[in-house]
């Protein structure tokens, strides 16, 4: 079963009103539109003031194999294995590579030119030079900037270890001069293109160019290797262009687009380099295993030839059949490759272990090839023992021709290999920097940073309207059983009679009116909400057993004193005579909408320091007066429970036909309980958005608790906006009588 709402009543507390939301928003649409702004202008300036960042980058390719291979490892092309190039990538990103560019670049050497705050970076873009009248005795925020055309190239820079990473300051001075400074802490002088030596050799500076006013000052670093690798490596990027393509985006960002592009050259440079340097070396092992294995197959060979001849001498030259000689070519065939593999297997074994998968396919078709041997060995049985004898040292005859001849080839290919190394890296596209700077982005920085200002304005608004929630319609202060005798709207003409007083004891001050609105604007809407009011009260009061009226509220700065005086004014022009008492003897300030002063009134009668009839005055009003709140005592609680303030309220029962008693806020402190036992009617006064339900029923219990009963409410300064109207809002219309 789905429980109807009824329309206009207020959604419960669990609930998300979105219409109540978007009314947030609406009443809020200036200040949301403000900081939105204000967020667009700060992306603004921030885009046109923050450094620049360039980009180089430069396009190059890993080939799969050389043109010229090594013959010793043509068992890696057979079996398809290629270079990875997720090793080559991370060699890219190597200190091997790196190191050796910061090396070359002496991007250890860090000099940081001094500039003007926040828009001196701007104005040196722009072009701007070092004004003329820009003097010594300058701020030396002024004299100290380095400007447009300013610039320091220092050519060495050697310290000792403990120098490392630590900041020296180089101030320019006249004629090729300047001054090294370590903090506060001069360290020396020194010219343009000389060697110097400070602190007994510890630091080694030699500067080969300054072109700067006297007094401009550097940042001079000399930073650890790791530190300036690490630099490096956070500004460089290196990614592949498809999927196993080879070919490889280097990507370089830096504040200099031209040291970006050179630097990034010297990387590609180097990496080339060492990928040359690399296969170079390996030809060269090769070549010496290759070398070393001559003499022994010289010699095999040899010692072979000298055993058949003799074997042949001594039995007198004896012919191979010719199923023999079938046997023996295809021996030779086989022992020849099983003597290639040994000599690759050995090439392999000093660079790879057993388990790796070259290695054991060299050794799995080495196995195939022996055991073609043995059955071939196996028919080499079945001859004659002569035809055996002559075929065994045939074999090791033409083995060993065959063998040598190959491998006096493979030196010589080897020899070529060696001579023409190209490595199989080249460099597509020369490093260049891109002529716009790829940060800041400023479009999309502005408007994300408008969009960001927007989203915190908006959600600063609803997360206020939530924490934030007074009371903001009549039904929630019925809901708390407090009937609303009346709503005042907020009166554009009343805030206009309100001026801020600060007392001299005081840090900040408060905002009092001079002026009684029934008075002057006797028209206002809120004086006809006042004036409803008041005939609501002519049938509450009716039963009351006197004549008495207290005005309370929970909190200060509500409304309660312009509420007690203009339904005063309003009561008093019905023909009624109408007193109102300021019985807040703290803060009262019911005084200054009469345009007087507080002293003599209700604190000296209760203190017997003057008379009832020489407090009250009259107001301009007719048949309205006013008793102001007098000196402030120390005791006021005190006061109000005497027996001389209930012999008061009895006299000026007696005296007026109404009695308007303004107290202090409940919740602050216990004065309103303590008058309220004087007084058979008490109206609770709410400010609109201003207290939370809770508040109100926290003042009407403590009133409850004390005793005293509150007979209704008044919601006051009720705004018309589009967070109330929605749902549950209250509206009032000004009906005017207009001259025909």
């Amino acid at each position: 079963m789905v429980k109807e709402t009824k329309p206009g009543t207020r959604p419960g507390s669990d609930d998300i009103d979105l219409g109540r939301l978007v009314g947030v928003l609406l009443d809020n649409k200036w200040f949301i539109a403000m900081v939105t702004m204000l967020f667009a202008v700060a992306a603004v300036v921030h885009v046109q003031l923050a450094t620049p960042i360039y980009r180089a980058d430069a396009l190059v390719q890993v080939e799969g194999k050389t043109g010229l291979s090594n013959p010793l490892s043509e068992v890696r092309s057979i079996l398809g294995e290629e270079p990875k190039t997720d090793a080559e990538l991370e060699i890219l990103r190597s200190r091997m590579v790196l190191g050796q560019a910061v090396d070359q670049e002496r991007l250890d050497i860090a000099v940081i030119p001094t500039r003007l705050p926040f828009a001196g970076g701007y104005l040196v873009r722009r072009g701007m030079e070092r004004p003329e009248f820009v003097q010594r005795d300058w701020p030396a925020f002024v004299s100290r900037s380095v400007w447009a055309g300013e610039y320091l190239n220092v050519g060495e820079l050697n310290v000792d270890h403990e120098w490392l990473g630590r900041a020296l300051r180089l101030v320019a001075g006249e004629g090729g001069s300047y001054r090294l400074y370590q903090g506060d802490t001069l360290l020396g002088e020194g010219r343009v293109g000389t060697d110097e030596s400070f602190l007994d050799g510890a630091i080694e500076l030699r500067v080969a160019e300054l072109e700067a006013g006297p007094g401009a000052e550097f940042t001079v670093v000399r930073r650890t290797r790791l530190a300036a690798i690490n630099q490096l490596r956070s500004r460089f990027s290196v990614s592949q262009r498809g999927r196993d393509s080879g070919v490889f985006n280097m990507t370089l960002v830096d504040e200099d687009p031209r040291r970006a592009q050179r630097t990034l050259s010297v990387i590609a440079r180097i990496y080339l380099t060492q990928n040359v340097e690399r296969q170079s070396a390996e030809a060269e092992q090769s070549l010496e295993f290759l070398e070393q294995q001559v003499p022994v197959v010289r010699t095999d060979l040899a010692s072979a030839e000298d055993t058949l001849n003799a074997f042949r001498m001594e039995q007198e030259s004896v012919d191979l059949s010719i199923e023999t000689r079938s046997v023996l070519d295809r021996v030779v065939d086989i022992d020849t490759r099983l003597s290639e593999l040994e000599m690759e297997q050995a090439e392999l074994s000093r660079r790879y272990n057993s388990s790796h998968p070259l290695y054991a396919a060299l050794l799995d078709k080495r196995r195939n090839l022996e055991r073609d041997r043995e059955r071939l060995n196996e028919r080499i049985q079945g001859l004659p023992e002569t035809q055996q004898q002559v075929l065994r040292m045939s074999r090791d005859v033409e083995v060993g021709q065959q063998v040598y001849v190959q491998l006096l080839n493979k030196i010589q290919e080897m020899s070529i290999t060696k001579a023409s190394t190209v490595g199989n890296v080249r460099i597509l596209d020369d490093a260049v920097a891109q002529p716009g700077p790829v940060e800041p982005r400023k479009p999309v920085t502005v408007v994300m940073m408008t969009l960001v200002g927007g989203f915190l304005a908006v959600g600063f608004v609803i997360v206020r309207s939530f924490f934030n929630h007074g009371v903001e319609s009549a039904d929630q202060l019925e809901d708390l059983g407090l009937p609303v005798y009346a709503t005042v709207p907020l009166s554009d003409d009343q805030q206009k009679m309100v001026r801020r007083v600060k007392r001299s004891n005081r840090r900040r001050g408060r905002t009092v009116a001079c002026g009684v609105l029934a008075q002057n604007a006797p028209d206002d809407t809120a004086v006809e909400a006042l004036r409803g009011l008041r005939t609501s009260l002519h049938f509450a009061m009716l039963e009351a057993s006197d004549n008495r009226l207290m005005i309370t509220g929970p909190s200060p700065n509500i409304g309660k004193s312009f509420v007690s005086v203009n339904l005063g004014a309003v009561v008093a022009q019905s023909g009624q005579r109408v007193l109102v008492v300021d019985a807040d003897m703290r803060q009262g300030h019911i005084h200054t909408a009469f345009n007087a002063d507080s002293k003599g009134g209700l604190s000296e009668v209760l203190a017997n320091k003057t008379q009832l009839d020489d407090v009250i005055r009259q107001s301009p009003i007719n048949g309205l007066s006013y008793v102001a709140r007098g000196k402030a005592p120390p005791n006021p609680a005190e006061l109000l429970m005497s027996a001389r303030f209930t012999q008061l309220l009895d006299d000026l029962s007696g005296r007026y036909d109404l009695v308007i008693i303004d107290t202090p806020p409940v919740l602050a402190v216990t004065d309103a309980a303590v008058i309220g036992h004087h007084c058979s009617t008490t109206l609770m006064v709410a400010r609109f958005g201003l207290n939370p339900p809770r508040e109100v029923d926290a003042a009407i219990q403590r009133l409850e608790t004390g005793g005293v009963r509150v007979k209704g409410g008044i919601l006051n300064a009720v705004e018309r906006k589009a967070a109330t109207s929605h749902g549950y809002g209250y509206y009032h219309y000004a009906y005017k009588t207009t001259e025909t």
